[in-house]
């Protein structure tokens, strides 16, 4: 299959890229420099000049000319919505596949560290985080394109981990840097799904080959409370943990990765398991506490 792969630059756009290279298919990467470019064709991906602004007519001209296209940008939510709305409308009546790229985002709870009992199956209705609704619309938009002749589909996974990431567990090393102590924010119970790189990539290989139009897919693995992620961490170290309050925890991680280290977002991963037989290889996040690269982060201020 012809793969085009737009973020195939990005943390998980690449692995993406990588692994369906690496499976025998065809694949295209969107590369807004010529370093990008370069970058792409070492990993056997031929580049495609074009962004999501000023040359976005030639984004679209790539996504046409593929058999399936994978919006896995992380771009502002301008930039989205119009790209979104623009492939949808030149890619229907194609046939072709489209799978959108969201997160878990869109249910956050925020929380302030508390626990909560609440946990999301792909259809389960929810409250939107405010500062997710266009990811969400974009979603909507994607799944009403199905109706088009278009094969759409969109994948939802939670906290993303693996090498190169820069989820709670790397994040909980760096406030050892700024404070001196493993920190969580509040009772430290709150939880937010979480699954490898690698299962992703798996799971976007299914959907590829078997998803079913219309289809949303969670991707989820475990789940570990914030403070059990300190403890382990301080473990390491031989450190303290400490609780800090939300206005603490944005001078250790700023405004916006404060949020994310007091909130709450739990997914079950139900049509992915049912419908596609997917099932994560990598369950435990904690696992990755003790690798070296993590422990320079402690280090950092040093």
């Amino acid at each position: 299959m012809n793969v085009f792969v737009i973020g195939a630059t990005g943390f998980v756009g690449g692995a993406i890229a990588r692994h369906l290279a690496g499976s025998g298919h065809t694949v295209t990467g969107l590369a807004r420099t010529g370093t990008a470019a370069t970058a792409l064709d070492a990993q056997g991906i031929t580049p495609v000049a074009g962004d999501l602004d000023s040359r976005r007519s030639a984004t679209l001209e790539a996504a046409l000319r593929a058999d399936a296209v994978i919006y896995a940008a992380q771009a502002d939510p301008a930039q989205e919505t119009a790209t979104v709305d623009d492939l949808t409308r030149a890619m229907a009546g194609t046939g072709k596949t489209l799978i959108f790229l969201s997160g878990s985002g869109v249910l956050l709870q925020r929380t302030a560290g508390a626990w909560s009992q609440d946990s999301f199956a792909e259809h389960d209705p929810f409250t939107v985080e405010p500062l997710a609704t266009c990811r969400k619309a974009a979603e909507d938009t994607v799944l009403a394109a199905a109706s088009d002749r278009l094969r759409a589909m969109v994948i939802r996974p939670g906290l993303i981990w693996g090498p190169g990431d820069h989820c709670h567990v790397p994040m909980t090393y760096q406030s050892v840097a700024a404070t001196g102590a493993a920190c969580y924010v509040g009772s430290g119970l709150n939880t937010y799904s979480h699954v490898h790189i690698d299962d992703v990539t798996r799971l976007f290989t299914l959907a590829l080959e078997a998803g079913r139009t219309g289809g949303l897919y969670h991707a989820v693995a475990g789940e570990v409370p914030n403070r059990w992620i300190a403890e382990r961490v301080a473990d390491d170290l031989g450190c303290d943990t400490r609780s800090v309050t939300p206005q603490e925890a944005a001078l250790v991680w700023g405004e916006f990765g404060a949020l994310i280290m007091a909130a709450s977002s739990r997914l079950r991963a139900v049509s992915a398991q049912q419908e596609l037989g997917w099932r994560p290889a990598h369950t435990d996040i904690v696992s990755m506490i003790g690798e070296a690269r993590l422990r320079k982060l402690a280090n950092h201020s040093a």
